[in-house]
């Protein structure tokens, strides 16, 4: 079974998708859906928690999908910390691919699971923000949330 709901967010209207046990998807869409489950009352919380900047690591329980080198790139999105950045270049030096950088930037712009699966953290090599699937406006929203609240959590 397939379970989909739409929650209202500061950036606005995010669409959670999930099975039985794990989210599957996080996009930047509204629709009707408002499916109830375990697994999206969690991301939902914990999403709510976030946006707070009570909540630096994410625990819902994910599926990352896609071709196996679109996995990597994801697994190594989830390893940037919390109001950190990296750049297109050093995901490709972290899956040991390091002139993939073009197909980095397609498996970002893939990914199923925004903010959860961190892309946004992904900058251009210069610095800039350069494309984002939901807009480079929420890019710098949400890389602007999370350093605003860096800076005032505790430590880590």
């Amino acid at each position: 079974m397939i379970y989909r709901r739409t929650i209202a967010s500061p950036i606005g209207f995010l669409t959670l998708t999930a099975s039985d046990n794990v989210l599957t998807g996080l996009t930047y869409a509204a629709s009707d859906a408002d499916d109830v489950s375990p697994v999206l009352l969690h991301a939902e919380n914990e999403l709510a928690a976030y946006f707070k900047g009570e909540l630096t690591r994410f625990t819902v329980p994910i599926a990352l999908t896609g071709t196996p080198f679109q996995q990597d790139v994801y697994r190594a999105l989830l390893s940037i910390p919390y109001g950190e950045t990296r750049s297109y270049k050093d995901i490709a030096v972290m899956i040991r691919r390091p002139k993939a950088v073009r197909a980095v930037g397609g498996a970002n712009h893939n990914n199923p699971i925004a903010i959860i699966v961190p892309c946004h953290r992904v900058i251009g090599i210069n610095g800039h923000l350069v494309g984002y699937g939901g807009g480079v406006e929420k890019k710098r929203a949400l890389l602007t949330l999370e350093q605003t609240h860096l800076s005032i959590l505790p430590s880590l």
